[in-house]
C-alpha cells in the first residue's frame, strides 16, 4: 500500500483515520473543505466532494479510497455532498485502477428503532431508512457503490456501522437536559410528560431509562469509536473484504435500565422513565466481521460509561 484518498478527514471517524494510516505508515491524501486537518504523510487538496475535479485529484494515483464524507439533517447540503459527492467519488474510482473502495455506512440504512426487529439485523437486512435525509442518503450511498460493483467491477468494501462515541458522547445522551427537544431524528426520546417537562424547566438533571409501550427497556447496539477504527484497520487492503459488507458495532446489545443504573450509582443522579412508544428495540449481528476480519470490539455499555465519566472528569481538572 502506498497511497489512501480520504474524503471526510475532517469528521469524528475521520481524525481517527488519519491516525490509524499514520501507525501504518501509510501515505494519505485528503480533500479538505473547510476544517484543516494535519499528519505526518498527508497531503492536503482544498476544495469540495461536490466538485468532480477536485475528487479526481485526490483520487489519482491512490492505491485505496476511503469515503465517509457526509452531512446530517441538512436539506440544503445533504444531497450535494452524501449523494452527489459520493457518485463523484465512485466516477474516479471507475476511472482509475484501485485496489479497494471503502464506504462508511451506518445502521440508520437499517431504520433501527423507528421499524419492528424481530431478529439481530444482519448484512442480507433490506435497506430501510427512517424519515429524514440522512438514513436516506446512507441507503443511496450504499445503493450507489453496490451498483458500481456490479457494473464496474469495483472494489467495494462497506463498513456500515451503529452510532459511533467517543468522549464524552455517550453522558449526553444519558442526559435529560439534552434530550427533551433532540434536533437529530433517530437518537432523541419519545412522549415527553408533563412531569418531564417540569424537570426540565426545574434544571433537575436525570439519567433516561428509555421505555418501550409495555413499560419494557429497549435493548439497543452502539460503538465506540475505538472499536469502528479496529474493524477499519482490519479491512483495509485485506482481500477478504472485497465486495462485501460488515456491520460493525459494540460487543452487544445494552439495556437502558441496566445502563442507566450503572451510570445512577457511579454519578448519584436519579433515574427517569421515559415512554417512547413508536420505537423498537434491535441488536447488530457483527458475526460476518467477527469471523471473516477477526473482529472483537472491546467497549461493552459499561466500559464505554466509565470511559466517558473519566474523559469528563478530566476535562473538569
Amino acid at each position: 500500500m502506498t497511497n489512501v484518498a480520504l474524503f471526510g478527514a475532517s469528521g469524528k471517524l475521520g481524525r481517527h483515520t488519519l491516525r490509524v494510516l499514520e501507525a501504518r505508515g501509510v501515505a494519505c491524501r485528503a480533500l479538505v473543505h473547510k476544517t484543516p486537518v494535519s499528519g505526518a504523510n498527508v497531503e492536503i487538496v482544498s476544495g469540495s466532494i461536490t466538485d468532480p475535479g477536485a475528487v479526481k485529484q485526490v483520487v489519482e494515483g491512490a492505491d485505496i479510497v476511503v469515503q465517509m464524507a457526509t452531512t446530517k439533517e441538512d436539506p440544503d447540503t445533504f444531497f450535494d455532498v452524501s449523494v452527489r459527492g459520493t457518485f463523484n467519488v465512485l466516477e474516479a474510482c471507475r476511472e482509475t485502477k484501485i485496489r479497494q473502495f471503502i464506504l462508511l455506512g451506518g445502521d440508520a440504512s437499517f431504520g433501527i428503532w423507528f421499524y419492528p426487529q424481530p431478529e439481530p439485523i444482519d448484512e442480507s437486512h433490506p435497506l430501510t431508512a427512517y424519515p429524514g435525509y440522512y438514513a436516506f442518503s446512507k441507503v443511496m450511498e450504499e445503493t450507489m457503490a453496490e451498483q458500481y460493483r456490479i457494473q464496474y467491477g469495483l472494489p467495494v468494501t462497506v463498513l456500515r456501522s451503529s452510532w459511533v462515541h467517543e468522549d464524552d458522547d455517550l453522558l449526553n445522551h444519558f442526559s435529560l437536559l439534552k434530550n427533551v427537544d433532540p434536533t437529530e431524528k433517530g437518537h432523541g426520546f419519545g412522549e415527553v410528560s408533563d412531569e418531564t417537562l417540569q424537570l426540565v424547566r426545574d434544571e433537575q438533571e436525570r439519567i433516561p431509562i428509555l421505555i418501550d409501550r409495555h413499560s419494557n427497556p429497549f435493548r439497543r447496539h452502539i460503538v465506540h469509536v475505538d472499536d469502528v477504527m479496529q474493524a477499519f484497520d482490519r479491512m483495509l487492503d485485506e482481500p477478504k473484504a472485497i465486495g462485501t459488507t460488515f456491520n460493525i458495532a459494540g460487543p452487544k446489545a445494552f439495556d437502558y435500565r441496566e445502563a442507566a443504573g450503572h451510570l445512577s450509582e457511579k454519578t448519584g443522579i436519579a433515574t427517569h422513565e421515559i415512554r417512547c412508544p413508536d420505537y423498537h428495540s434491535f441488536e447488530i449481528d457483527i458475526g460476518r466481521a467477527q469471523s471473516v476480519l477477526g473482529y472483537a470490539p472491546e467497549n461493552d455499555i459499561f466500559r464505554m460509561l466509565d470511559r466517558a465519566l473519566e474523559f469528563r472528569n478530566q476535562q473538569a481538572t
